[in-house]
């Protein structure tokens, strides 16, 4: 007698896999509802959003400083900056040609203006000791404002002049030198203050992260680590000023020419580490910590006219791609019905919960890392829900050819998976590593399609496992399917075996 008919020895359980499975998206919708995530999060193309152009501040003389190299330089840091907020789908990009050269940068959303607010910074962080402070007013209204020694006669009589309460002295410009002594209004307007020329510059902070001090009424600080050269810097600044009188034992800590704060110095600080204090909010603390990790813009800029996006284009594409996705969608379930008869139903359930499983983690990974959904992501989803479609393929015809070998569906089931299990891992492990690379060396869009390509190339690992699998095992041991029925897929006319074989 043949012994194919033996069933192979198996721990697999599917009911209880089907029940992990079933508890993981119960967690991941309780997330959603925690999580207060309603709708998915769309692009720029799809809904609409921010779009600004900055233009290079050219000061007389510094028409040589605007070249094609630092506007490339600009772009590649505002770039990192808004990638560093997620995949949100912002575009950077440098447009004209010469001096004439802007960076254009579109951002989706109600929340554009605030990312525009900081990649457009300079984020020319400088540390100055403090030579003289007073009121933010001008001098003829302020009877402290006296004049600082060893200063010359002009940076005493610009410091007396300044007036911090009007807006254009708050504005910073990020145009100052560091070999200059400078006079600048903290960010509040209160305080005015002359400055020495910068010991300790932003190029030489390694790392830059925000934090809260629980202890101090939960302020929020940025905190700063110096590579060697600053920390030496950093070091003999703090030393040195530790035995002055006020106000210059003070250390100025400048950003974009504006004072953010201005502590006083008790004691040296060798050790590397500084802290930034100026009454931030949580954004505020978290958007200096950022624009300071990836360096500062090598120019200046002044902001243009900043415009909302309109997204009536993307909605109406929108609305045609989803049009033409159900109606392939439709098509597929007809062919998978006609052809696998009640075992279609298999592959209709592993892609409605394959699709449910794509939807929550758009909803949670807008939530957590500012996932935005563009046409270029929904064409990366729907290519590996393709890549999908074909796992569910190449089991079942594994599975009927071990039927078509003299082998009960039962054991086939089993048989059948250990053979077209690596035909699946292979096929999706080359998308992945298709998406990941497409991820790393691309940018914009395509960066979209990737990111969702190796999402949904994930998902199709884990229902393949998770339920295709189990659902055909339990199938497998139904009368309905065993016995051969006409409409169960697995009968001798749908195998192709003629009925002598079969009897």
């Amino acid at each position: 007698m043949s012994t194919t008919n033996k069933p192979i020895k198996t721990s697999s359980r599917p009911a209880r896999t089907l029940a992990i499975l079933a508890l993981v998206l119960v967690a991941m919708a309780s997330l959603v509802f925690i999580q207060g995530a309603t709708s998915v999060r769309l692009g720029l193309d799809l809904r609409g959003g921010t779009s600004v152009t900055l233009q290079p501040r050219i000061a007389p003389g510094d028409e040589g400083k605007v070249t094609s190299e630092a506007i490339d330089q600009a772009v590649s840091i505002i770039r990192q900056r808004v990638n560093s907020l997620g995949v949100a789908e912002s575009e950077v990009a440098a447009q004209g040609s010469g001096t004439n050269r802007q960076i254009v940068i579109s951002v989706p959303g109600d929340t554009g203006r605030r990312v525009v607010e900081l990649v457009g910074q300079t984020a020319e962080l400088r540390f100055r000791q403090v030579l003289a402070s007073a009121s933010g007013v001008p001098a003829a209204a302020d009877a402290a404002a006296t004049p600082a020694a060893g200063v010359s006669a002009e940076i005493n009589a610009k410091f007396a002049a300044l007036d911090c309460t009007k807006a254009e002295n708050l504005q910073g410009t990020g145009a100052d030198a560091p070999t200059d002594t400078l006079v600048a209004c903290d960010r509040a307007g209160g305080t005015k203050y002359i400055l020495a020329p910068a010991e300790v510059l932003g190029r030489q902070i390694s790392k830059a992260s925000a934090g809260l001090d629980t202890q101090a009424g939960s302020n929020w600080f940025v905190s700063l680590t110096f590579n060697n050269e600053g920390t030496s810097a950093f070091g003999a600044l703090t030393t040195r000023v530790t035995s002055l009188p006020e106000p210059t034992n003070q250390v100025a800590i400048v950003l974009d020419g504006l004072v953010v704060s201005a502590p006083r110095i008790t004691e040296a600080i060798p050790s590397g580490n500084a802290q930034i204090t100026g009454s931030f909010t949580q954004l505020e603390a978290q958007d200096l910590a950022n624009v300071l990790k990836y360096g500062a813009l090598p120019l200046a800029f002044d902001r243009g006219e900043v415009q909302q996006v309109s997204p009536t284009l993307g909605a109406d594409q929108l609305n045609a791609g989803l049009l033409a996705g159900a109606l392939g969608l439709l098509l597929v379930v007809i062919f998978t019905l006609l052809y696998y008869r009640a075992l279609g139903f298999v592959t209709v359930g592993s892609l409605a919960i394959a699709g449910g499983m794509l939807y929550l983690l758009f909803l949670l990974l807008g939530e957590w890392i500012g996932f935005t959904l563009t046409l270029a992501g929904i064409a990366g989803a729907i290519v590996a829900i393709g890549v999908t479609a074909d796992s569910f393929i190449v089991y079942f015809e594994r599975v009927r050819d071990e039927m078509r070998e003299g082998r009960t569906l039962r054991t086939a089931a089993e048989t059948g998976w250990v053979r077209a299990r690596r035909t699946i891992l292979v096929a999706d492990f080359v998308s992945l590593i298709a998406a990941v690379l497409l991820y790393v060396f691309s940018v914009g869009g395509v960066r979209g399609f990737a990111f969702t390509l190796g999402l949904t190339t994930l998902i199709d690992l884990i229902i393949i496992f998770w339920f295709t699998k189990p659902a055909l095992v339990l199938v497998s041991r139904s009368k309905f399917f065993n016995s051969g029925h006409a409409l169960s897929g697995f009968s001798s006319k749908s195998l192709g075996m003629s009925v002598a074989k079969e009897a």
